[in-house]
């Protein structure tokens, strides 16, 4: 499967490209762990089926010393030993974020009241906004498809310039 389209080729997709990681530059700058930001990124696109964003923060949080146990657990989260509560609190809102069609409610007040246990507000509005963001993304590049394999750590971050 060859990607379809190349945003960054078109004038219009190029500037939404720019302003939307502009987006994720603020999440990134926040005081989020950037650990937790790699985990809850990894586990939505798992979820969305999205190749090139999987790849993207595997690497990048491999790059940034993330174990490769931690890694490879991070799809059956629930099921490990590895994560912190606070991870484990962030990555539950990942998944009930992502999965919004599947829950009637949305994201459940257990694990809203399990992030607020764990986070202050700065680093809520970077978690939520993150979710959202890596949403789009995931969306993005499924839509055009963009395939995994090919990203190299700090790839994204030197084309912003």
């Amino acid at each position: 499967m060859e990607s379809r389209f190349n945003l960054f080729e078109n004038e219009l997709g190029g500037k939404f490209a720019k302003r939307f990681a502009g987006a994720g530059m603020l999440v990134h700058e926040s005081s989020l762990p950037k650990s937790t930001q790699e985990l809850v990124s990894l586990r939505a696109s798992q979820i969305n089926g999205c190749g090139h964003c999987v790849d993207m923060h595997v690497k990048e949080a491999a790059a940034a010393g993330e174990s490769a146990v931690r890694l490879h657990l991070v799809a059956v989260w629930r099921e490990s030993t590895v994560f912190t509560e606070a991870e484990r609190a962030a990555l539950a809102l990942a998944e009930e974020g992502t999965r919004l069609a599947d829950a009637h409610e949305g994201v459940s007040d257990e694990t809203w009241d399990q992030v607020r246990k764990h986070y202050d507000d700065d680093q809520l509005a970077a978690l939520v906004s993150l979710v959202a963001l890596i949403n789009a993304a995931n969306r993005l590049a499924v839509i055009t498809h963009q395939r995994g394999g090919s990203y190299e750590a700090g790839m994204f971050a030197s084309a912003l310039g």
